[in-house]
């Protein structure tokens, strides 16, 4: 194990691909000469070259064409597109194409990757805080995955970069200088599809997504001191989602509450919430409970911007009134 931060963590995953596979490579704004917004690119163009690193005009709809064909062709690219809030400039490359074309065509795959990250609580406005994550779980044929621990982060970006498919993989713009333990090994992989179960409880499971899962873990602190023993599950993979956990953890504690980020209204968390009513309905004692941002747009101003971002005293409310 080696300690190290969220971004350390998706560069060393980066680092180690490159050098496993030459076919491998990385393309996006700024991600070359500057090292990326983040750093998480850091040193790569130095060690790999600009024919596996490189930087790009501001074109997001072209980039992502690119990552379509050129992975059509046998590479395997990573394409980092700054800020998720552009994530809409990609979706028809997204839906009209990578999403389909292997079930249109025999022997074609998909094996690149999209990078972004999102989120509030940065103080960086309406425009740069936004998380998209249930446009992109909308589609068929698109995985997504959501790292909160730099362990995980650094095991799903491998295992995304080997994946078959095309993969949107979502980091969060507070994550990434979040330390932890790290296994050392080429191969030390996080399974897609896999959900973790981050702490054991009795009475109401909470399923979080992203930067969530630390807020829903501080919120199951909050609750332990009224008595009440809540299970937080890192769903990490939104899609293909590990429904298998989430039954198992609600048949144990027979209250949910979902915790995302996104909009409430057609978002990530009304699509996790009508799944569980459907599949653990004879197993739950109340509603299922929902915690996300609010239909409106991230104030700019930090007390308004905290003030709509969901956070453990609230996911602590819904848990209390959901087991009233």
């Amino acid at each position: 194990m080696t300690k190290m931060r969220y971004a350390e963590a998706l560069n060393q995953a980066l680092r180690e691909e490159m050098l496993r596979d030459p076919t491998v490579f990385l393309f996006g704004e700024d991600i070359g000469r500057y090292g990326g917004v983040f750093k998480v690119t850091r040193g790569l163009m130095e060690e790999f070259g600009q024919s596996r690193v490189r930087d790009t005009p501001i074109s997001e709809q072209a980039l992502a064409a690119m990552a379509v064909t050129a992975s059509m062709t046998g590479t395997r690219p990573v394409l980092e597109i700054m800020y998720a809030d552009f994530m809409p400039l990609v979706l028809d490359a997204l839906i009209n194409q990578a999403s389909i074309y292997e079930y249109l065509w025999k022997d074609v795959s998909m094996p690149f990757v999209l990078r972004t990250q999102g989120g509030g609580g940065a103080g960086a406005g309406a425009q740069h805080s936004k998380s998209l994550d249930s446009l992109v779980a909308h589609i068929p044929g698109i995985k997504v995955v959501a790292p909160v621990t730099p362990a995980d982060a650094k095991g799903l970006l491998k295992s995304a970069i080997r994946d078959r498919q095309p993969v949107v993989f979502l980091e969060h713009k507070l994550l990434y200088n979040l330390r932890d333990d790290v296994p050392d090994g080429d191969d030390v992989l996080v399974e897609i599809g896999k959900a973790r179960k981050v702490t054991e409880g009795r009475d109401v499971s909470i399923f979080a997504t992203s930067r969530m899962v630390l807020e829903s873990q501080k919120a199951a602190e909050l609750l332990e001191k009224d008595g009440i023993s809540a299970e937080v599950i890192d769903l990490r993979s939104l899609r293909p989602l590990d429904i298998e956990t989430v039954t198992q953890s609600i048949a144990h504690t027979h209250n949910a509450v979902v915790v995302n980020e996104g909009w409430r209204f057609c978002g990530y968390a009304a699509e996790l919430s009508a799944t569980i009513m459907e599949q653990c309905f004879d197993d739950l004692d109340a509603p299922v409970a929902r915690v996300t941002l609010p239909d409106m747009p991230v104030p700019y101003s930090e007390p308004l911007e905290m003030a709509v971002l969901p956070n453990a005293a609230k996911i602590a409310d819904a848990v209390r009134s959901t087991l009233k």
